[in-house]
Formats: structure tokens, sequence, C-alpha cells
């Protein structure tokens, strides 16, 4: 059905009093569609789809609530006397369905909070056949990323306040009354009445603007494409817009007033990687204009989001402030656009059919933004920062809360779940695995297809696999399912190699990596191997059944998983380990980090002498990459942490770790180098925060030093040091100096600067200032988007500190906390105790206050405590032995 008539602006018209001819618009259209083959999971009755929305708002931000209306374009597909959709925290005035030949009664309303719906029921049944929905409402404008929010922020003209949408995964039933489900696409057409002298942002551009003469003025964007509710947006405030243009796109950059500088490199990027993903995916970019909103502020949930158009990001990983940015900082802003722009095909263009397959929307994001980052910024090493990604993924994956990349989602809450590391970091190893395994270019060509084949539609992980299928010609689904459907590590096994006329043997087994269950049945995968002899051709192999024969040319150390784009740890038997000890230093760079983290790993689990790491770390020279060196100062603060209280055996360890890294450090220095690549840049700022964590006397001294030279001084505390020095110095202040930062705090008007000043006071490990951060955190000062971050930050100090300071007050916290983030963001709290009292204080909150389908993140916290203090009780012991055997060595 085709529609002349803009219902939306029209009503709107009436509804808010403003004048006949305040809008002369072409009317929007809207193309109705057939029924879909397949039939994706829904919580709403299958009878009802909608084909378009015209929307119209009036925003109250003084009074924190807003005025809307819409008209849904809807097919009835079956008859029905009752229309059921998604609806939050709204009140409705007037509800009314007609088409050209009948108008209905109005219907009666019923809500469920529950459910999340309004059911609106008419006096007889509605036949099939094509209808408007008409909805007069009014909704609540929040404090947190759920829905439309407002965002208030300091300025150096006062406050100021600004309107967002947040609507994944979820709550664009709090902004419209919608079929608010991934399958559900439909055209959106929005149009706002605002105050004349703020922008309004949408995923569209604006095609009218009506200034009414009374301070305010009528904004109509263009019609969306056909796309899920939860990709529509809004934005409003006291926003500067810079553009730029590749092709027929406008590409765009919005941020409050004089904040624009700040988002240069973010703009410039974005051209950058939109003329890649051109390339890459072989469909251009097919909207008009693609923006990136710059907001103050910060959520427990998420750091930015894919709005088709439009996509939203909070300051702190798109802007780059040069009183306080860092080489980090500007890789960070990268990797955030690289992933959020990729989703503008993987989740826009083609979405999964319902949150089961969410993987393929951010798994595939985050291996583009890893992919991109490495071919437009190779100096920045991201292929070394995959095995890093991988880690993440594989550490949580060996415990018994994990679940598979493709999961079943029942409810929201569920969903919100499905946000995780699995889901993201697991997802992209497991492609990068299989992008190895067949080839770069078929694989591209297959992504190309799965593109082309499902434009604007919605898939499951299957309709990829046949895309891959087509396009390879090999069994990619077998291999993907394995992966995909079923949890956990592969353990790929090395027996003792033997060469012989100038070829080495390996037998390889396959079973199962767990942190958690020593005796668990392993489960079987067929996993893509490749292997070689150092400084040898790498051979490929597909390890099925449990076991494989590999031939490998030349003679020496073997490395499997050579270039580490496996998902799977190694275990060597002891004979190759040692070989691979003796000659660490001409083993690629990425393999030394896989091998480094398998064998801290597998020492960690039990599986081999957790001696072996200190061994293997013992042999890494003072030149080699920064990124080996950066992995080995993560091991050592991680193993810091497991002693929990300081004894003369963490004394020791802290020694030893200390004298390890400081040669490190000295070669680095404090001062930057002319010529030295972004690795190091990062490495010295990492070094210099992991001595001071160790409690490193002179690195403290130094940082305060430069701290109270910081008004007479203006190199000693440089930018790149400024956030590692400034981090140093809270972590170990006193009264004195914790008032001093909060006074900084109170008088900084630059948002971002403003919320590192409050995260740094609730990193104190004094307990007593930890405490009074708490505390500071539940007034109005630090922001109602930063609060929830400081609670957070002192858990990462005192996990049961703040996690008992969050539950006593759990009324006030929960309105400082994303709704989608409340059945994670306590038990979080406490994930780094080691003591068992809290496992016991976790379950009981999460029996009294989360449901029972949505406590995988509690459970998590409870496997991680119980891992924590195994590690304390089982494998420290072994530490202290090799430190006492390595006394002065």
């Amino acid at each position: 059905m085709r529609r002349i008539l803009p219902v939306a602006i029209a009503a709107a018209i009436a509804a808010f009093a403003l004048p006949s001819a305040a809008f002369a618009l072409d009317a929007p259209t809207a193309a109705a569609g057939t029924a879909d083959a397949a039939l994706p999971t829904t919580q709403l009755p299958r009878g009802v789809r909608p084909t378009h929305y015209d929307i119209a708002i009036v925003p109250d931000t003084q009074h924190m609530r807003f005025k809307g209306q819409v008209t849904i374009d809807i097919e009835v597909l079956q008859a029905t006397p009752k229309i059921t959709l998604n609806a939050v925290d709204m009140t409705f005035s007037t509800v009314g369905l007609s088409n050209d030949k009948i108008e209905f009664a109005a219907p009666h309303v019923v809500m469920d909070a529950d459910a999340q719906t309004v059911t609106f029921v008419f006096d007889r049944p509605i036949a099939p056949g094509f209808y408007h929905l008409r909805m007069h409402y009014e909704g609540k404008i929040g404090t947190q990323a759920n829905g439309l929010f407002a965002l208030d922020y300091d300025t150096k003209d006062g406050k100021r306040r600004a309107l967002y949408t947040q609507f994944e995964n979820s709550d664009a039933r709090r902004f419209i009354p919608c079929w608010d489900e991934p399958s559900y696409k439909a055209t959106f057409f929005l149009m706002a009445i605002v105050p004349s002298a703020q922008m309004a942002v949408s995923n569209m551009p604006i095609r009218d603007s009506k200034d009414f003469g009374d301070g305010r003025k009528g904004v109509a964007f263009a019609t969306s494409p056909k796309m899920s509710s939860y990709l529509l947006f809004f934005g409003l405030g006291d926003f500067e817009r810079a553009t730029t243009h590749l092709g027929d796109t406008q590409i765009g950059v919005v941020t409050q007033k004089g904040m624009g500088s700040q988002a240069s490199f973010a703009l410039d990027s974005a051209k950058e990687i939109l003329a890649e993903y051109n390339d890459y995916f072989g469909t251009p970019y097919p909207l008009p204009k693609l923006d990136n909103i710059a907001a103050p502020g910060s959520s427990q949930f998420f750091s930015a989001m894919e709005n088709w158009g439009a996509i939203f990001t909070f300051e702190r990983a798109m802007l780059l402030d040069p009183a306080i940015s860092t080489q980090a900082d500007r890789e960070r802003v990268f990797l955030v656009e690289a992933h959020e722009m990729a989703h503008q095909w993987f989740g826009d263009l083609v979405t999964m059919a319902w949150w089961d397959d969410l993987w393929l929307n951010e798994g595939f994001a985050s291996w583009m933004e890893g992919r991109t980052t490495a071919k437009l910024h190779p100096e920045w090493r991201a292929d070394l920062d995959a095995v890093d990604v991988r880690e993440a993924a594989m550490s949580r994956d060996a415990v018994a809360t994990t679940h598979p990349v493709i999961q079943h989602v029942d409810t929201v809450e569920q969903a919100s779940q499905a946000f995780d590391t699995i889901t993201y970091s697991k997802g992209e190893s497991v492609i990068r695995m299989l992008e190895a395994w067949v080839g770069p270019d078929q694989w591209r060509q297959g992504v190309r297809m799965y593109i082309k084949q499902h434009a604007y539609g919605n898939t499951t992980s299957d309709d990829l696999w046949r895309a891959m299928e087509q396009a390879t010609g090999k069994p990619v689904a077998a291999i993907a399912h394995d992966f995909t459907l079923q949890p956990g590590v592969p353990l790929i096994g090395v027996e003792d190699a033997g060469c012989s006329n100038g070829a080495t043997a390996v037998t390889l087994t396959q079973s199962e990596f767990t942190k958690d269950r020593p005796d668990k049945r392993p489960l079987a995968w067929q996993v893509p191997v490749v292997a070689q002899t150092l400084g040898g051709v790498p051979v490929r192999t597909l390890v099925n059944g449990g076991s494989a024969h590999m031939s490998l040319p030349g003679c020496g150390p073997v490395i499997v998983n050579a270039g580490q784009t496996g998902y799977y740890r190694t275990l060597y038997a002891p004979s190759e380990v040692a070989a691979l000890r003796g000659t660490f230093a001409q083993v690629p760079t990425v393999d030394q980090l896989g091998i480094l983290d398998d064998v801290w790993a597998l020492g960690m689990a039990g599986r081999m002498p957790v001696s072996d790491y200190l061994d293997l770390a013992q042999t890494v020279p003072t030149d080699a990459d920064a990124h080996v060196w950066g992995d080995i100062a993560d091991k050592f603060d991680a193993l810091d942490g497991y002693y929990g209280t300081d004894s003369p055996q963490r004394t020791a360890f802290r020694a030893f770790a200390i004298a390890r890294l400081q040669p490190v450090m000295e070669q680095i220095g404090w001062e930057a180098r002319t010529g030295e690549s972004d690795p190091v840049v990062n490495l010295r700022t990492q070094l210099i925060g992991t001595l001071g964590g160790l409690g490193d006397a002179k690195t403290v001294a130094e940082a305060r030093r430069r701290y109270g030279a910081r008004d007479t001084d203006p190199a000693a505390m440089p930018v790149a040091l400024r956030k590692t020095i400034l981090g140093i110095v809270a972590a170990h202040a006193d009264a004195a100096t914790w008032d001093a930062l909060h006074a900084q705090a109170l008088t900084e008007k630059t948002p971002l600067i403003k919320a590192q000043f409050y995260s740094l006071l609730a990193s104190a490990k004094d307990p007593t200032l930890a405490q009074r951060a708490l505390e500071l955190a539940l007034t109005a000062e630090p922001g109602a988007t930063n609060a929830a971050g400081m609670i957070a930050a002192v858990g990462w100090r005192h996990p049961e500190l703040a996690f008992d300071f969050a539950v006593a007050h759990r009324a006030q916290v929960d309105a400082l906390v994303d709704s989608t983030s409340r059945a994670q963001y306590y038990p979080r709290l406490a994930s780094g105790s080691l003591e068992a009292a809290t496992i016991a204080k976790v379950e009981a909150f999460a029996q009294a206050h989360i449901a029972p389908t949505s406590r995988r993140a509690a459970d998590t916290t409870v496997a991680n405590i119980h891992y924590r203090i195994g590690v304390r009780q089982q494998r420290l012991p072994a530490v202290d032995a090799w430190l006492v055997k390595h006394a002065g060595a």
C-alpha cells in the first residue's frame, strides 16, 4: 500500500496546536511487503505486522516527558479482534484503526507491564488486509541510556541538557508503540517539534524544517529504508556538525558545541573506513548520510550504537581531547568507529532474525574492526591484538557458565545478557579461524554473496554458512557448527615430535580445555590446525575424530597454531616446551604471544606446571616486541591480584616482577623519543601503570613528583602520561591528595575530563577513601551516568566493599544503572573477590532480585570467585616455591 497524506505531520499540527500551514511536506511513501517464508522467534502474535511508521514527537525536557503520536501501516494476516505490540511506560489518549473502507470504534486498551506490551481489543474481528493504526500517547524521558533519555553536562557557559535515544536491544518500545523485534522490519518517517535554537538529528537527513516563530520549529526527516525498530535514532541539543563526503554519501560528526575539533580524527577515519567497506562488502553504503553523534556521560552496557546512518557514541570513545587523549585513545576511537560502521552492513542492512544469532551482528563487526585496523593502520599491529581478543574469549569459554555462540534467547533480559565476551570475542575469533581456513579472498566472496542475497532482510547463521559454501566450495558449515552450536575450547595436545630425513613427524590429539572441570567429558570439534617447525613451511590439517598425524618440513621446535588464527589451546609435551623456551627469541612475535598465553592458561588450570610460564618469561629478551612485554605485564598484574593481601610471598613475587619489568622500562624511559613506534608509546604507559600497581617505590615516587610539579613544569605531565600519572597518584592517595583530586573534579567544566576525575576518586587503595567515593557516587555531583561507573571502579580494588554497598543502597543504585545492565551490574562488582563468603552473598542476591532465567552473570561471578580461590590455594604455592628456588638468579 502506498500512502499520499503524511498522517503523522497532519495529525501533529492539530494535536499540538500548530498553525495549519506549519508544515507543507511532500508525502513519504512506504512499500507494503509480502509474508516472510521463515518464521523467526517472536514474543508477539504473528497475525499482524508493520510496514511503515509515521512518527511525531514533542519532547518536554523540563518535565522529562514527551508527547507522541504514530500512525503505523499494518498488514493483518489473519482475522483477529485485537492487536498486540510493544510499549513501556506509556499512556494512551486516543487509538484508532481504519483503512479506505472502514473505521473501527475506539478499542479497549490493555497494558501488560511485565510483558512490555499493549493490546488494543476491538469490538469486532479485523479482517485480513491493510490498515492504519493511529495512536496518541505520552512517554517518559529517562536519565539512563534506555529509550529516550536526557544527559546533563557542564560547559563553560553553564549546565546543558541534550536528548538521545538508545533502543538496542528492546527499548524502542519506550519511544514509540511498535513491533520491537528485529524481524519486524519497516520504514520510518520521523518528525519532531523542538526548540528553534537546537539541532535535531536522526537516521536520515532533514527533508524539511519550519520555524513557528514562537521559539519552536518542526523538523521532518526523510523516510528511512526498511529496518528494525532498534536502529531508529533521535537526538536533540546544542550541537555542532562537521561534514565531509565520499561520493554521494555525506559523512558527519555531531558534538556538543565547541567540541567539533576533537572529532576531526573520527571524521577523517570515517571517510577512510567507508571507502574500505564499500569495496570489501561489494555493496555500497545505501543511505545518503552517515553521522557519528558524540554524547557526554557513559553507560554500564555499551559505549557506542550502530543506529543506521546515525551512530551514537559516548565522547570517551569518539573525541580526542588534546589535554588528555593518548595514543591508546586514538586507536580506540578508530576501532569503535570501524566496529559501528561495519554494523551498517552486518546488523543494519542485513539483520539477525532473532537475538539467538546476535553474534552475526557483533562477532562480525568485531572481526571487521580488527581486520580493517590491521589494513589501514598496520603500524598499530592489530594482528597481534587479535591474540588478546581470542585469549579473553577462551578464558570466559573455559568455565562451566559459558554458552554457545548461538544461544537461545527467550526474554528481553536474556537478550541483554547476550552482549558478552562469547558473542563478541569468540564470534570474532571463530570468524578469523574460518577465514584463514578457506582463504581471505574466498571468504570475502562469501560475505559479498551473503550481503547481496539478504539485503534489507533478516537471517540466521545458516544463511551465512550456505553463502560461504556456495562461494568457497568447502564444508564450512560443519566446522562452523562445532564452534558456534556448542560451548567450550578445544585442546590440541602435541606429543613428542621426531625428525627424520628433514621432516618432523608429530601426533596431535584433541580434547577440551576447562578451567574449573578437570574431569569433564570432552566435547568433539573438527579443528583447523596450522603447524610448522621453527622457520619451516606451515602445514594445514583438519583434526577430526580426536587425532591427526602431520609431517612438517624441517627439523626443530614445533609450533602448533602457527600464526595464531585457530580457536584452541595447545598443550605441548614437556620436551617441546623446553625446545621452544630455548629458541623463544627466534619465534615469530604472534606465536610468542600465543605460546605465552597457552602456557599461562594451562598452568593456571593445573594442566602443566605453573612455573613453566615463569621460566618462559625469564627467557624473553628486553628488546622483545612491545606486545609481548605488554602481555607479560598483564600476567604479572594478574598473579599479583591472586595474592589479594600483603604477605611475604606477595612481596617476593612483586620483587621478581619489578626486577623483570624494570629493565624494559628503563630502556623505553619516561620521555617519548623521536621515531618510536606506537606500540612502544602504549607500552610505556602500561609499564608505568603496572609497576605502580605492583608498588614499585621508584615508579610511585616519580609519578608523585611529576604530579606535584604540574603547575610549575609543563613537561612534568605530558599529555601521553597524564592519565597514567594521575592513576598512580589516585591509587596511592592519602586523604589530602584525594581531596585535591576532588577539588579538581568540582571545578572541571569539560565532561570528558570531569568524568575521568570522578573515576580516579574511586580508584584509591585506601578502603576509607574508597568508602568516601561510594558515598559520593550516590549524590548528584558526579552526574547520573558517571555514578555507576564510580561504584564499579571501587569494585576493581575492593569488590566486597562495592558489592555490599550497592546491595545496601539498591534502590538508589538501580536509578544509576541502565535497566538492561542491572542483572549483570551487581554480580560483577564482586567478581574480583577472593572471599568464600562473597559467594553466598552473590547467590542470595541473585535468588532475591534476578529472574532465574537471567542469572548467567551471577553464576559466572560465583564460578570466577571459586576459580580465584582455587588459584590462590593450588597454584600460588608453586609460584612461591619457584621464587625461592630462583631467588637472586
